[in-house]
Parts: structure tokens; sequence; C-alpha cells
């Protein structure tokens, strides 16, 4: 316990904040169920509910294995998809809305907004009605995902037992200086997609990637038939992605179980990647020691019959060894300890200032 104090000033205290970044490789032979056989691999988990799948790094039942994400396929109720006859349909209007409520919000009336195709709500605009979800477990994400970093490939070729062949490219490109705020969980940029970088413009915006929710909103748009209601082709036409062999994305979408639909969107995963960003915010005190300070240690062993052990004679100088610094309230009460690497030598001869950060 110290029994000298010294305050510390305004102009000895700081504020900074870091941003790490950890690149993140998800590959396709992880994501498709390598711990088995297609499509239920043992790092794959399904529910009873049917609303989302879960995949994990390790075979889920080890206490080893970490949850990288989820998926989930949903539409508005106001979607062309949308009827009684379409498989789970309660479900997957659901599941949009509860998303679509969480990232994109409400009108001014309370209405759920749909997610929106440039981000620009106001003004209307394609709404994106059909959506498969990508959410990112927060282990992956961290505090949010690096704009601009984002890239999926997908696996285009329409024979679904080698969809490898041709692979459509998505990305946030240029997000980091053109990105949405419009959001109540936050930023969003737009997914857009290219072919040997045939795609750009709107036709190429294929989803939402919302950085500090950590999930990836995809519009049905990257697949064939992205046009719903069964016509011939998506804005990307030809070079699209197959959901399933020889179906439409309605037929997939409404004949399809949600666990059968993430089944078949994860067997078209060639790799994602994508870099986190962890926020570290300190506080930095320069703790300032001038010559006439410090130079007595508060230890009992410091004296030996009330004599200071470092001193031979009368006329040497005081001498302590800095190795301790306490952070301590308005009350003397101990709040913070920093621990040098070494004893430093403190005598009226020198003085010192001691950086002290202090990270949350």
């Amino acid at each position: 316990m110290a029994k000298i104090f010294k305050p510390l000033k305004g102009d000895d205290i700081t504020n900074t904040r870091t941003l790490l970044h950890e690149a993140i490789p998800l590959t396709g032979s992880l994501v498709s169920g390598t711990y088995g056989t297609w499509p239920d691999g043992t790092n794959i988990k399904n529910y009873a509910h049917g609303m989302f799948q879960s995949i994990y790094d390790y075979p889920y039942l080890s206490s080893s294995a970490n949850h990288i994400f989820d998926l989930s396929v949903g539409y508005s109720s106001d979607s062309p998809l949308s009827g009684v006859a379409s498989i789970q349909n309660a479900k997957k209007i659901n599941m949009y809305n509860q998303m679509a409520s969480v990232l994109q919000g409400h009108d001014v009336s309370g209405n759920i907004l749909n997610f929106d195709q440039d981000g620009d709500i106001l003004s209307g605009g394609t709404k994106i009605k059909e959506c498969v979800f990508v959410n990112f477990a927060r282990l992956l994400s961290k505090d949010e995902i690096k704009k601009g970093s984002f890239t999926m490939k997908l696996g285009g070729q329409e024979a679904f037992a080698d969809p490898m062949n041709s692979l459509l490219t998505i990305t946030d490109s240029g997000a980091e200086n053109n990105y949405k705020v419009n959001s109540p969980s936050g930023e969003y940029g737009i997914l857009s997609c290219s072919a040997g970088g045939a795609y750009s413009g709107s036709e190429g915006r294929v989803g939402l990637l919302f950085y500090q929710a950590g999930v990836a909103v995809l519009s049905a748009s990257v697949f064939q038939s992205g046009g719903v209601g069964g016509s011939s082709g998506g804005v990307l036409g030809q070079d699209a992605v197959y959901l399933s062999a020889g179906d439409s994305v309605s037929a997939s979408f409404t004949g399809s179980s949600i666990t059968a639909s993430c089944d078949a969107f994860r067997h078209r995963i060639y790799d994602i990647s994508f870099n986190n960003t962890t926020e570290l915010n300190s506080s930095i005190y320069f703790c300032r020691v001038n010559n006439n300070e410090f130079n007595y240690s508060s230890s009992p062993t410091y004296l030996s019959s009330s004599k200071i052990r470092v001193k031979n004679n009368q006329l040497d100088q005081p001498i302590s060894y800095v190795t301790t610094v306490g952070l301590y309230s308005d009350n003397n009460e101990l709040l913070a300890v920093a621990k040098l690497s070494e004893p430093l030598k403190k005598d009226p001869s020198n003085e010192m200032t001691i950086r002290v950060r202090l990270d949350y």
C-alpha cells in the first residue's frame, strides 16, 4: 500500500482508440460438411424448429467446436413467393420479418421495412424480398466486419454434383469509403458481384452486408431464375448461381424447407473471407516522477535498525527501485496496478515519466 500519493492532472491523462484486424478464411470444404457425408456433416447442426442451420468448425458435439455462422432463408409477405402452398411459408415470412426488423428497421407507421437494394430507403427503388441470410458468429466478426474486406465465392456450374467449375465472386468492394448509416443495427454496405469483372452498377447489386451485426443478406437475384415467378433468369442471367440443378430459385424457395435450401446453398460455397475488427479503447496515464519524489521505498525491508539499507554512509543519496505503479481513486482506493518489466533506479539525480496504458 502506498504511503505517498501524487494526483494526476488533466494533461497527464489521454484516451486513444486502436482497431485490430484479423483475417478470417472459411473454406467450402468446411462449410459443406467436412466431418461427414454431405449434406449432414457432423459439424452442421439442424434444429427441430427448422428455421435456421448452424455451422461449426468441428463436429458440434465436440468440446472444442466453435460456432462460425448460421444460415437461413426467407421472403417478405408481399413477395410473389408468399403463399399457403409454399413449404414452411409462415416460418420463411417470420424469418424475413425478424431479420428486416432488426437490420432495416420500421417506417413511421411502425411497419417493417423491406431490405433495399441500394440502401436508399426514402427514394423507394428495388426491394430485396427473397433472401438468404448468413449470420456470422461474434467469435468471427468480433466488433464488426472490416469494410471493403468481404469476399464470397459461389460455384455457378449447373451440375449440382460439380458446381465449382465456374465461380461467381461477391464483394463489398468500395465500402470503406461508401457505406450506409440508416440502419438501426449500425453501418452496412452494398454487396455486388462480378464474373470476370463483367458486372457492375445496379445490375451487380446482390445483397447487403451489415458490419456491426455481422450479417450478410443475399438477394435471390444471385441465383438462376432469380426473377421470381418462374422467369428465365435473374439480373445475372446465365452466369448466376444455380441453387439446385435444373430448378428455378422460385421452385427452390417454395418447394423446399429452410434446412434443404440451406444445404443447397452450402453446397455452392467455394469460400468466404473477410477481416474482422476489434476496437481497443485505452486510457493512458503519464505518471511523472520529479527528482525529489519517490526516492524512498515504503517496503518495511527498506530499513534495517531504522537505517536505509542502500546507504553505506551518511553522505550517500537515498535510492529506490520502482517496480510497480498503482492507480488510486480520490479516496485512495487501489483501482489498477501496472508492473514494470524491470526495476528502475530512482534517486534525487534523475527524473522519469512512466506511461501506464489501461485497455478496456
